[in-house]
């Protein structure tokens, strides 16, 4: 789960976003397919369950579902709490 969720990761920073004026990948477009992907493991997660509930998914692919979304959660929140912690350092400078 951890190697998939990281090559994703890594795949994401390598340029699959779109490209700024300077050929660049844009930070924000970076930003953007990341939480796209992330919802959608999310709702993936949400409809294995429903799936399991009516008994057309197995106890392995809900937990395997379960801890994908767990561990998207976790890097969604470390992102979050990096990104405010550079926002306050920002505001924190002298002019």
């Amino acid at each position: 789960m951890a190697a998939n969720a990281y090559a994703n990761m890594a795949k994401t920073a390598s340029g699959a976003g779109v490209a700024a004026e300077d050929g660049a990948v844009s930070f924000g477009s970076m930003i953007e397919k990341a939480a796209t992907e992330s919802i959608a493991t999310m709702k993936n997660a949400e409809t294995v369950q429903a799936q399991a509930i009516i008994g057309k998914a197995g106890l392995a692919d809900v937990v395997e579902a379960v801890t994908a979304a767990e561990l998207t959660l976790q890097s969604v929140v470390a992102v979050r709490d990096r990104m405010i912690n550079a926002y306050q350092e920002i505001m924190r400078m002298p002019i």
